[in-house]
């Protein structure tokens, strides 16, 4: 990403830890990945999980409109309640701006 651009990116930070409960989280996960992409100003995602269940999901929209459509958008509203309900212990989630990025990639042009 162009430094140039940064400026102009936002990130929604998910971090959660997840309780025993499956019930359909993978295919709603799979779900919500399609819909996202969807959304004018989606730019992509990065997620990683600990051994321990810890997880982070930073997912980077041109703009903050974007991520008010993707908030609202019926069926991840639907998907965020069951998930209070049922798939989460605890979780957390942060806006930003994005101020300055750059990257790294061995062997990458």
């Amino acid at each position: 990403m162009e430094e140039s651009r940064a400026a102009l990116l936002r990130v929604v930070v998910f971090t959660s830890l997840r309780t025993e409960a499956d019930g359909g989280y993978g295919e709603t996960a799979r779900r919500m990945g399609e819909l996202v992409e969807e959304v004018p100003g989606f730019l992509g995602e990065d997620s990683a999980r600990t051994p321990g269940g810890l997880s982070a999901t930073v997912a980077y929209f041109r703009d903050l409109a974007g991520i008010e459509e993707w908030s609202n958008h019926t069926e991840h509203r639907a998907a965020k309640a069951y998930g209070r309900e049922h798939w989460y212990e605890r979780y957390s989630l942060h806006i930003a701006k994005v101020e300055h990025s750059h990257g790294f990639e061995r062997g990458g042009a």
